[in-house]
């Protein structure tokens, strides 16, 4: 399992480690007003990976909500890009990581308290965190909508690894967006999303102004919008 830090591009400046039991999203959340867009914030830790990554958005914070959807893509493509070739990886509304049909993390982000959806804010923070181990105390079966990454069958993955493909593909996803629009980020997103997936019928869609998952159903006026965490 790697020790040493992730292996970042310039971008990300500065970088924090924190110890077992840090919080990198607190952290990073903490700094965010001094510190500025691409500090990193990370945790070395055995049986867990979290990262967290400030933003500086240049737009309003209801459209600028789809960060947090490029965090969840770009998590579901780092554990497709490190884990194993058989692995099944998904996500779950809005932000749940799935391997092999069990649930191992998450993706959150915060905005300044206060912030009004059509003013840009100061910052946004969007953070990851992954399950790689169960405690050793733990029975196996107990929580069979759970899992591990390493029961998913990750060797050698730690949480340098992870944080540097994290912020790799975060990277990508928001050169994408500012290329092709917001379209891209909602293509990447519900690509990995199973919610709703084989509904027949049914349509899904990111509302680019809110994040919402938007569902209709076909020859229907039906529509419902499910808010985004943030």
């Amino acid at each position: 399992m790697d020790t040493g830090p992730p292996d970042l591009p310039s971008l990300f400046d500065p970088v924090f480690a924190l110890r077992e039991g840090g919080d990198a999203f607190a952290r990073a959340v903490a700094l965010a007003p001094e510190r500025g867009a691409g500090t990193l914030v990370w945790v070395r830790a055995y049986a867990r990976a979290e990262a967290a990554v400030v933003l500086e958005p240049e737009m309003p914070l209801g459209p600028a909500r789809l960060a947090f959807h490029a965090a969840a893509s770009a998590l579901a493509n780092a554990l497709a890009s490190l884990g194993p070739p058989e692995l099944g990886v998904a996500l779950r509304w809005p932000g749940t990581a799935v391997v092999n049909g069990g649930e191992c993390g998450s993706v959150r982000m915060a905005s300044p308290p206060g912030a009004a959806e059509d003013a840009v804010p100061d910052w946004l923070v969007v953070g990851m965190e992954l399950r790689l181990a169960f405690p050793t105390a733990y029975e196996p079966g107990r929580a069979p909508e759970l899992t591990s990454l390493e029961e998913g069958g990750f060797e050698g993955v730690g949480p340098a690894d992870l944080t540097a493909a994290w912020a790799r593909h975060l990277m990508s996803g928001l050169d994408e967006w500012r290329a092709r629009g917001p379209q891209s980020v909602a293509d990447r997103y519900l690509a990995w999303l199973l919610d709703e997936a084989d509904t027949p019928g049914l349509r899904r869609g990111i509302d680019p102004g809110t994040g919402a998952l938007v569902l209709e159903r076909s020859g229907t006026r039906e529509r419902r919008a499910l808010p985004v965490a943030a």
